[in-house]
């Protein structure tokens, strides 16, 4: 019976870190498809939002992007690492901090593929009012802000009430 619920909790966790990794590679895959189609960085312009595809090569809203490699690759490897010991905290938490860490999963793997494979993350969501605009960011960025969201609610407010 144990044995049962573990598996399916695992089945369950990882479908989450798919789907969560899924959105995101679909969501960069079709702003990349429509910025060679209409040859733009800007594919959709109104009031509040812009899509509008640019390569982050540094961290969460592009800090830390350095023009050398070596900088790039310790980065990475850093990236990596912190994303082994989120993994160890999906495996080791219960309840509501284990999907925190499983929607962190998720983005990181999508953003880690990208920075494998394209050697930057398309970040391509521009959210602005008049002249100020908030960092360019992607799905995967949205998951993992929404995670470490979950998890500081959950030490704010869940661990009070016990």
């Amino acid at each position: 019976m144990i044995s049962s619920n573990i598996k399916k909790s695992f089945v369950v966790n990882l479908f989450i870190v798919l789907l969560i990794f899924w959105i995101d590679r679909f969501s960069k895959l079709y702003v990349i498809y429509l910025y060679n189609k209409l040859t733009s960085t800007e594919i959709f312009t109104s009031k509040f939002l812009n899509i509008q595809l640019i390569w982050n090569e540094g961290v969460a809203f592009g800090l830390f992007a350095f023009d050398n490699k070596s900088y790039y690759n310790s980065l990475t490897i850093l990236i990596l690492i912190i994303t082994i010991i989120v993994l160890y905290f999906v495996i080791k938490t219960r309840g509501i901090d284990r999907y925190g860490f499983i929607m962190i999963l998720g983005g990181s793997l999508g953003n880690i593929y990208d920075r494998l494979f394209y050697s930057a993350v398309p970040d391509f969501i521009d959210i602005h009012y008049k002249s100020f605009h908030w960092f360019i960011f992607n799905v995967a960025d949205i998951f993992i802000t929404l995670g470490v969201l979950l998890l500081i609610f959950s030490e704010l407010f869940m661990k009070i009430k016990n």
